[in-house]
């Protein structure tokens, strides 16, 4: 019973000198905690808006992760709207035609049709080259007509072509058109 008595105070003193221990440890490290610098005023401030940025971009990215199916539907319903490429051609003629025609210009000389394959889309741009004639108002008009035009027209650029011939109304421009259409492929 006394060697019982001897193994429990040597369990005990072990326990309390690890309680020792492991309090002197705790102080230790909250002593390097509180020597530790804390960024007051302008840092403090800065670090708190550098955190509301990284939280922003984080909300931003969840937010389009969540609107990723609408926006894949929204490109298929777009490409869908697509001329297909066996009836663009004239489809794109008529129309370019017809909003010359409202629009008060002479009908437009499609130069060429250069045909360039997007496979990875399934579409086929096409770069046409053109020209209209017609006062400033009635080319605006023209151009007016293209942006709100069911399809998709690109007006890459716009430039003064020389006149042939001097004769005919003095406020008559020709405009040379680099336009881009999309049509989809194999269909």
């Amino acid at each position: 019973m006394a060697r019982d008595f001897t193994t429990r105070k040597r369990v005990i003193l072990g326990g309390v000198i690890c309680l020792v221990v492991a309090d002197l440890a705790l102080a230790a490290y909250s002593y390097q905690l509180t020597s530790l610098s804390l960024p007051t005023g302008p840092a403090f401030t800065r670090q708190e808006e550098y955190i509301k940025k990284l939280k922003a971009s984080v909300d931003r990215a969840e937010q389009i992760r969540e609107d990723m199916p609408n926006t894949q539907r929204d490109c298929e319903k777009f490409e869908h709207m697509l001329l297909p490429a066996s009836t663009g051609y004239s489809s794109v003629l008529s129309e370019l035609h017809d909003i010359a025609k409202k629009s008060g210009v002479r009908p437009p000389d499609v130069n060429s049709f250069k045909p360039t394959a997007v496979p990875a889309r399934g579409l086929m741009e096409v770069a046409m080259e053109s020209t209209i004639e017609g006062d400033y108002k009635n080319v605006i008009l023209f151009l007016n007509g293209l942006q709100r035009s069911a399809n998709i027209y690109e007006v890459e650029s716009l430039a003064l072509a020389p006149q042939k011939d001097n004769k005919g109304p003095a406020n008559v421009i020709k405009v040379g058109l680099h336009l881009k259409t999309y049509f989809r492929a194999g269909a």
